[in-house]
């Protein structure tokens, strides 16, 4: 199972990263502060609470996380809204380097997506690891299907395995196929209100408390990997951006003190996030 494989690549990613007992940076005053333009999944999954104040204690710096969907997150980075951009779209994140607005991109972590469903499973779905297969069959049977909609990671990743199945989702707007607008969350509480198949990062997923008996119906597709990279705003081009204080955070968070306190994070005893930053980065 592609899940299994995510464990072995964690741990091997986890032990490829020697550990340390503290972090070299500068030292800071209590009331200096950076913005960090992220994504709903790292917002709502509770890896900011439990990131964060280890990071704050460290180093003083605080950490004010504007939480919306990825592609928002970047445009708002572009505009110099920003110190340093956590997202996961890498071509997206790419992009926005090769364009000047920032320095230098790194994987930080990863998990992947799947798509609940509610227990009548309508579409036949319920157990399938090939996404594109499910996602066929969802369009073929016209099963109600939740869509964030809203250029994030998650939407970006959804759209482009509908292409996949060749399918043209748009065609299917306001009928069995709706775009929420919305976050993760929100989202979530949309489709299972209206008993709809969506698609989520599975950090979020389990930590969303209004599942009701809804369960993951497909997982386990190569496809579905879930990619989380890390960007220092370029303040060449962004003036305002406080250079020094993200330096310092991204640093921490590919550090093997940030690695491990990714790691560390779990909801009922599973790991929400599999850090995998470049050794040495």
């Amino acid at each position: 199972m592609f899940r299994r494989q995510f464990l072995s690549l964690a741990l091997a990613g986890v032990l490829a990263v020697p550990l340390a007992t503290s972090l070299s940076a500068p030292s800071f005053a209590a009331e200096d502060f950076i913005i960090v333009q992220s994504t709903t999944s790292t917002q709502n999954s509770g890896l900011f609470d439990h990131l964060l104040p280890i990071f704050t204690e460290k180093t003083g710096i605080e950490v004010r996380v504007v939480a919306v969907g990825t592609g928002q997150a970047i445009k708002n980075a572009a505009n110099g809204d920003g110190d340093v951009l956590f997202v996961h779209a890498r071509p997206a994140e790419e992009k926005f380097v090769a364009a000047g607005d920032g320095v230098k991109r790194y994987d930080v972590m990863y998990n992947d997506f799947v798509i609940v469903g509610p227990p009548s499973d309508p579409a036949g779905v319920a157990g399938s690891s090939d996404v594109v297969d499910a996602l066929g069959k969802i369009a073929e049977t016209k099963a109600p299907f939740a869509s964030r909609g809203d250029d994030s990671g998650t939407n970006k990743a959804e759209l482009r395995l509908w292409k996949a199945a060749g399918i043209d989702v748009g065609d299917a707007s306001g009928d069995w196929y709706r775009e929420t607008g919305s976050g993760m969350g929100a989202t979530l509480n949309t489709g299972t209100g209206m008993g709809a198949y969506i698609m989520t990062d599975r950090a979020t997923w389990i930590a969303f408390g209004n599942k009701g008996d809804y369960e993951i119906a497909v997982e386990g597709d190569n496809r579905m990997f879930n990619q989380y990279g890390i960007i220092l705003v370029n303040a060449e081009k962004h003036p305002n951006v406080k250079t020094e204080l993200g330096k310092t955070f991204v640093n921490w968070v590919i550090s093997d003190q940030g690695q491990s306190a990714i790691a560390d994070y779990k909801v009922d005893g599973q790991q929400l996030f599999f850090p995998n930053a470049p050794a040495g980065s």
